[in-house]
């Protein structure tokens, strides 16, 4: 195989993706088609079937990208940094990836609505890891009077709740604010407003 078409194949890959991406965040993955994802792509479905087998290997392979994106800003955390501005970064950073990966977001919780059929395993492998490791980091700050006391994974579960909302219903957020207004803008100041009273001793 030549570099040329180890770069074709690579592009049109990636090209899929990108279709796969759109049509199961808008459509879910009971309403998405492969036909729907090669006409976005702009292909032919025989044209996509040679690079993924079933839209479900289009789907498999979306989501094993996304956990690491989705886990990045917690790994940032810093257990030798100011409690409270650590936090206030993190919860920042979950915003920030929210609003500039709102598909990501939607496949994510998508597959979460749905059972997490095709992530079960590494939710309660890698992530309940993660989660747990930096529970334990939560639960020193807030022993040594650093933060306020509360349930380190449900603290980590709000902070979830209330970043990805503003993708996850972006349509209602917009709907409820009217014209004129910018619900990111307001996000990271209220939601960062939020934690900043929850969190103070």
């Amino acid at each position: 195989m030549t570099d040329d078409s180890t770069r074709i194949q690579k592009n049109r890959r990636a090209q899929i993706l990108e279709a796969g991406l759109e049509v199961f965040s808008v459509e879910g993955f009971r309403g998405a088609t492969l036909d729907g994802i090669a006409q976005d792509a702009g292909l032919s479905k025989p044209n996509l079937l040679y690079y993924f087998p079933s839209k479900e290997a289009v789907y498999v392979e979306l989501l094993a990208g996304l956990l690491d994106t989705w886990l990045d800003p917690l790994r940032a955390l810093d257990p030798s940094g100011d409690p409270l501005a650590e936090l206030l970064a993190y919860v920042r950073r979950k915003l920030h990836l929210a609003r500039d990966y709102p598909r990501e977001s939607r496949l994510f919780a998508g597959e979460i609505l749905r059972g997490a059929p095709h992530m079960e395993g590494h939710l309660s492998g890698d992530l309940r890891r993660l989660v747990d490791e930096h529970a334990v980091i939560l639960a020193d700050w807030m022993d040594a009077g650093h933060i306020a006391r509360a349930d380190p994974h449900h603290l980590i579960f709000s902070i979830w709740a209330l970043t990805q909302h503003y993708a996850d219903f972006d349509v209602q957020v917009r709907a409820v604010l009217g014209e004129g207004r910018d619900p990111w803008a307001e996000a990271e100041r209220e939601v960062e407003g939020h934690f900043r009273r929850v969190l103070r001793v």
